[in-house]
């Protein structure tokens, strides 16, 4: 059975209907544009040569894949087309899914994408980013989620540099019905974030989210700050922060790459949030971060609901980029090809 018809066999079932329609739906834009890239691709080459891969090598970084990414698919494409003998392009849609899902995993499985919360105790998550990239509504959208799954959540507004953070968190929390532990604008965050550990814990909440600061005066007073806030949670929550959560804005592509190596290396982040990548064509990026940081995406922001903050599942980002091809004419072309 081809990848490809596989694929649309999970994603036509009855469980996974919702999900298949929230990534379908939500990356309609990186879609069109690579998709339409790689069925012009296949319409102007029959057959598969250099020059064919020379075009899809730009087709692929265009779409934000990353150049690192591109080379790796390409060089793996290349020696999948000589074991399997392939001849015609339309054959290699099939390969470049099951590639792209590979390149995504590496050595890993799919518990890569799950949230690292604790069975016993207070589980501490930590959320940082850039400013505007849409932190403050991933932090409530998320509060919400698990609050709906029965967990007890509160969260602490540790962004008290940025002129009415505090007061967008507690809207947030208002929504999403949990308690925001605050202090006044301009505080000391780690203050902040230390009575948020105090009265997640005399609470017996099961999660602590933690806001924090998306700049300061320059990048190495706010990785400064970062560190003194896990140094608190460090000490009063031993093996606290469970997750550190990076925030982008997939609108912004390459130079979201960048912020992810900032902070990758600054904050020991543990996995993505990337917000908007409805609104975007440069979808790609989601490969680029995992393959070139070694940091998996948790959550991709598919639409502006509260439930369209949806938990990553590297099929389903696969299924989205190739949902126009996966009708069932198209598989069973494949399947005869």
């Amino acid at each position: 059975m081809s990848f490809m018809k596989k694929l649309r066999d999970k994603f036509k079932t009855k469980e996974n209907e919702e999900v298949s329609e929230k990534y379908k739906s939500g990356m309609e834009k990186t879609r069109s544009s690579f998709s339409g890239k790689i069925n012009n691709l296949i319409a102007r080459y029959r057959k598969v040569d250099e020059d064919f891969f020379e075009e899809l090598e730009e087709a692929l970084i265009t779409a934000d894949v990353g150049v690192m990414t591109v080379m790796d698919l390409i060089d793996e494409l290349k020696t999948e087309v000589k074991r399997r003998n392939i001849k015609d392009t339309a054959e290699l849609k099939d390969v470049i899914s099951e590639k792209l899902v590979e390149i995504y995993y590496g050595e890993d499985d799919e518990k890569i994408e799950s949230l690292n919360l604790q069975d016993e105790g207070l589980t501490v998550i930590l959320v940082v980013g850039v400013n505007g990239v849409g932190k403050t509504t991933s932090i409530g959208k998320l509060a919400h989620q698990m609050k709906e799954e029965g967990k007890e959540v509160v969260l602490a507004a540790g962004d008290t540099f940025r002129a009415g953070a505090i007061e967008q968190l507690e809207v947030w929390g208002e929504r999403a019905g949990v308690g925001v532990i605050k202090h006044k604008e301009g505080s000391d965050p780690a203050a902040v974030i230390y009575d948020g550990i105090q009265a997640a814990k005399s609470r017996k909440a099961d999660v602590l989210i933690c806001d924090t600061a998306g700049r300061l005066q320059n990048k190495v007073n706010l990785m400064n700050e970062l560190e003194k806030v896990r140094r608190v949670i460090e000490r009063e929550v031993p093996g606290a922060p469970h997750e550190t959560l990076l925030v982008l804005d997939a609108t912004t592509g390459q130079n979201a790459l960048s912020q992810a190596k900032t902070f990758g290396q600054a904050a020991n982040v543990t996995g993505i949030i990337l917000t908007k990548l409805d609104g975007t064509a440069k979808g790609g990026i989601v490969l680029a971060i995992r393959h070139e940081m070694h940091i998996p995406v948790k959550y991709v922001g598919l639409g502006e609901k509260m439930e369209d903050l949806q938990p990553f599942d590297a099929e389903g980002f696969v299924y989205g980029l190739f949902a126009d091809m996966l009708d069932e004419e198209s598989v069973e072309k494949e399947e005869e090809a």
